[in-house]
């Protein structure tokens, strides 16, 4: 395989479909198996489990291209690079629909495994794989268990550096695997030390003095659906900026087997997955959706927030240590 040389910040491609007048919210799946989550990362590895999980993302992923191809919807898929060697079939197949290819990380790896150098060559690989396999540059990128954060900000430089031009990574909220609770919530440009990137952070819902996240994953199974759409409405209208919503194809699959969690895990893991699916097609009704790049090429970097990643001030946890 021929890595890629790195190239300097590269502006984003036009986009396919106008972004309309009104603020888009911007649909996003993360595709990996099920068992490559951080919750389960302490669990020796089981041959037989990985094909199961494997032939489950499959088919999730597949069906949950039926359902966006009925309503109409494009979205951006970030995908594990090394799903494009074991299903190189699935990526064409998003590909070919529509929607947007974006990077995940070549093996689900959080950040905080990698040195800037190892994470240099995770990126390449991962993107390399993605990009022989769509004809196109990759130009997105989330990390796995959006694990840029104030100790990994030296990851926005690389990822710059290997001519990403949005990230998704970094979510404004406090939790005890993630975020960045001084950090915008509305897109923004977020600074490492050198370069700089277009980030675009997961929805919340700013109440009573907390942002609440509400963009996705867990949060999405566990609240009703009118507290999503509260978010949106208030970054739309009070803010007037779009949001980022984000889910994984595993949540939309009940009949797979379940991981062995601890207690905290398995109900963060499992809560509300029976209905996540018709919850899904509920909110497929009620908005008009975006790819990440196509609102990324609509976005003036110029009128944007600024927000250094470097110099995020410590959690009250990190001060103690």
């Amino acid at each position: 395989m021929t890595h890629r040389q790195p190239v300097p910040h590269r502006q984003p491609v036009p986009h396919r479909q106008p972004v309309p007048h009104r603020q888009p919210v911007i649909l996003s799946f993360d595709v990996e198996e099920h068992d490559r989550i951080e919750a389960n990362a302490a669990h020796p590895f089981d041959p037989s489990a990985r094909a199961h999980y494997a032939q489950r993302m499959d088919q999730t992923t597949r069906q949950l291209l039926d359902e966006l191809a009925a309503a109409d919807v494009r979205a951006t898929f970030f995908i594990v690079g090394e799903i494009a060697r074991t299903h190189p079939e699935l990526v064409r197949a998003i590909h070919a629909a529509g929607h947007e290819v974006a990077a995940h990380g070549y093996d689900h790896r959080r950040v905080h495994r990698f040195t800037p150098e190892s994470f240099r060559q995770d990126i390449r690989r991962c993107c390399d794989e993605l990009a022989a396999l769509t004809g196109e540059p990759i130009l997105g990128y989330r990390a796995p268990t959006f694990s840029i954060v104030r100790q990994t900000a030296w990851a926005i430089d690389v990822l710059a550096e290997e001519g990403i031009c949005y990230d998704s990574s970094i979510f404004p909220v406090r939790h005890d695997r993630y975020g960045v609770p001084q950090a915008p919530r509305c897109p923004f440009v977020v600074h490492g030390e050198r370069h700089q990137l277009i980030e675009l952070p997961p929805a919340t819902w700013r109440i009573l003095g907390i942002n609440l996240p509400v963009g996705g994953g867990g949060y999405f199974r566990l609240f009703p659906l009118p507290v999503l759409q509260q978010g949106i409405r208030q970054l739309q209208r009070r803010y007037r900026c779009p949001a980022m919503l984000y889910f994984h194809p595993w949540e939309f699959d009940p009949q797979q087997r379940k991981l062995p969690l601890k207690r905290v895990s398995r109900w963060r893991t499992y809560v509300g997955i029976d209905r996540s699916l018709t919850k899904l097609r509920k909110l497929l009704r009620w908005r008009r959706f975006a790819r990440a790049i196509d609102v990324v090429s609509s976005l003036d970097a110029r009128a944007l927030p600024t927000f250094a990643l470097t110099h995020a001030r410590p959690s009250a946890r990190e001060a103690a240590a």
